[in-house]
């Protein structure tokens, strides 16, 4: 028979596993090798902004670190991409993946996740006031990432 440290100990060790399990669930739909992005806790690392607006969001991530940069605006993503690119020149590396929410999504639990260069681009009111938002299907006016990118680039700020 165990004694009651020994039981306790026993049965700490026993729920380790489990515990290991549940800690590294991820709330949300991410995609493969995206970064969780903790909503109303993480900021932009461009403006410094909490990100909280999902239908807005953005992630790089690449490099020899597999370094992980968040945004709260597809335009501070664009310009911290035009701004970073001597800085880190994996970011024109193929093996460099970029994600930016689908604005259209279902809901905030079920986002939708694209490229950004494979998406099109609408004006929508936007955290940052750059007012461009992606979606998968294209809608009249909508812009492609080239386009988007250099209206956001144009404004200078």
């Amino acid at each position: 028979m165990c004694s009651p440290v020994r039981r306790r100990l026993l049965g700490g060790l026993a729920l380790t596993p489990l515990a290991l399990a549940l800690g590294a669930c991820r709330k949300g739909n991410w995609p493969e090798g995206m970064a969780e992005i903790r909503w109303d806790r993480d900021t932009c690392v461009r403006c410094s902004m909490v990100i909280s607006d999902r239908r807005f969001a953005g992630q790089i991530r690449g490099g020899p670190q597999d370094t992980v940069f968040k945004f709260d605006d597809p335009g501070c993503l664009v310009f911290w991409l035009r701004d970073k690119a001597a800085q880190y020149p994996w970011l024109a590396d193929a093996t460099t993946r970029v994600w930016i929410a689908d604005f259209d999504s279902p809901s905030r639990d079920e986002m939708r996740w694209l490229e950004p260069r494979r998406a099109t681009f609408i004006t929508r009111t936007s955290p940052m006031g750059y007012n461009f938002a992606a979606v998968s299907v294209p809608g009249a006016g909508a812009l492609d990432f080239n386009d988007m990118r250099q209206h956001v680039l144009a404004r200078g700020k």
